[in-house]
């Protein structure tokens, strides 16, 4: 379909209703390419027919030919008292009238047959050869164009054997006629399959104009037309109502992104007007001053957090690194990880533990993969309670390379695993914790980046897998 198949929409999203609407589809791509498919086969047809006209008419004459010869070479075989006798034998069991013979002597006198006199431009070499003749008739002479054979006999007599090939060319204008007889009915048949193919086309375009006439307008839920079947429109449509899914879940998520963005940065800048209110209302001495302008400064400090996180987050999200990817051994970079977590683990009181003994490396960027297992580790000790224990560990799975990371803290309950990785989220239990929420929003997005996924198991405590493929 080009841009003109495609109708104009009025104000109201539906097509217009002029009177040529009806007859819009003969301006249509898919009624051009079916006429052209049937000038295509019409041309095609003439051809074919053509040939197989041909083809008739030299096998009818070659049948005609072989008849002549073979009745001249049995005439001429016979004694010369009874040659008389099977030419007039022959024509007389010629109701229609299509054969010629005729016997001449030596001085070209007819001796017998239909055949008033000897052609002149006859030759006596056992050819067939096209000639005009004057044949005997009771309502008197005809001239008539036939094939025929002469023959010189033995006795000086020359022996002639025609047909009439009007008979010939007649059946072959018969089968022509008949076979473009039936070049209409198939042109006729190419139109209206393009006629129909055209409106079906049209109709279908015109679902989708209103269809997405109804989607810019701002109803998200709508969605194109598609059948369950193999057909490139099909395709098509479920392409694009895959992406108009992905569009929503987007739009929703920004929506609530949105206000989760007000909800977090409300309060801290609530806290930095209220001590600045209390600051210009109640501090005298450059101390308390300075104890407000504290306050204030770790207010926005948290803003900054959360707009920085943010930030973060969506510079990961709509990167383009992954051609600077490259290797990245495992192994080597959870030790670090545990390295720079253990003084942490220590004042807490937390037994951090490292279990990397595989040599395994995968492919990506290793500044990205390290900040996601950090925050899965921070995550892991900061709510792991005092004497508890974390556990990273290299695993290689099922064509499948595990970072896990384990903690014996509280734990995440079956009905948060998709909650916690929404932007903000806390749960009740982690509702005093610091930080913007955005930990495991960023391990997400990291791995979504690089191919990977992130399982969430709960039980006792909690169970984080960074699943990435084997390559």
């Amino acid at each position: 379909m080009t841009v003109s198949d495609v109708l104009p929409l009025t104000s109201s999203g539906t097509s217009g209703r002029d009177p040529m609407r009806r007859l819009r589809y003969m301006r249509s791509t898919a009624f051009r390419w079916a006429l052209a498919l049937a000038g295509v086969f019409a041309v095609f047809v003439m051809v074919l027919l053509g040939f197989i006209y041909w083809q008739t008419d030299c096998y009818l004459i070659a049948r005609s030919d072989r008849m002549i010869a073979s009745q001249l070479n049995f005439i001429a075989g016979l004694p010369n008292e009874r040659q008389l006798d099977a030419i007039n034998q022959n024509l007389g069991q010629d109701y229609r009238r299509v054969q010629y013979a005729g016997l001449f002597g030596a001085d070209g006198r007819r001796i017998a047959g239909n055949l008033e006199q000897l052609s002149s431009g006859l030759k006596m070499n056992d050819s067939a050869q096209n000639v005009s003749v004057d044949r005997m008739l009771p309502t008197g002479r005809q001239a008539r164009a036939i094939r025929a054979i002469a023959r010189r006999l033995p006795n000086g007599d020359a022996l002639v054997i025609g047909r009439d090939v009007d008979e010939a060319r007649e059946i072959s204008h018969i089968v022509g006629e008949a076979l473009a007889l039936g070049l209409l009915p198939a042109l006729c048949l190419c139109l209206l399959a393009g006629v129909w193919l055209s409106m079906r086309a049209q109709k279908r375009i015109e679902e989708v104009n209103e269809r997405v006439q109804r989607i810019r307008a701002g109803d998200l839920r709508e969605r194109l037309p598609h059948r369950d079947v193999d057909e490139p429109f099909s395709r098509l449509s479920a392409i694009v109502n895959g992406m108009l899914d992905e569009m929503e879940t987007m739009i929703i998520a920004l929506a609530r992104v949105g206000n989760d963005i007000a909800h977090d940065l409300r309060t801290p800048l609530t806290r930095a007007r209220l001590a600045l209110e209390r600051g210009r209302a109640n501090a005298t001495t450059p101390e308390q001053f300075q104890a407000v302008a504290d306050k204030v400064i770790t207010s926005i400090d948290q803003s900054l957090t959360i707009i920085t996180a943010l930030l973060r987050l969506a510079e990961i999200e709509n990167s383009r690194r992954s051609a600077a990817f490259g290797s990245v051994p495992l192994h080597e970079m959870l030790r670090e990880v545990g390295d720079m977590y253990e003084p942490i683990a220590e004042n807490k009181k937390v037994d951090l533990r490292v279990k990397a003994k595989h040599r395994l490396d995968v492919r990506g960027d290793r500044d990205l993969l390290f900040e996601a297992v950090a925050n899965l580790v921070d995550n892991a000790v900061k709510f792991t309670p005092e004497g508890g224990r974390v556990d990273i560990e290299l695993i290689r799975g099922n064509n499948e390379i595990i970072v896990r990371v384990i903690d014996t803290g509280c734990g995440i309950s079956e009905q948060e695993r998709e909650a916690v990785l929404r932007r903000f989220y806390r749960s009740e239990k982690s509702r005093n914790a610091p930080g913007p929420g955005l930990g495991l929003s960023l391990v997400v997005a990291i791995a979504k980046l690089h191919g990977f996924r992130l399982a969430i198991h709960s039980g006792p405590g909690s169970r984080m897998d960074l699943i990435c493929p084997d390559c």
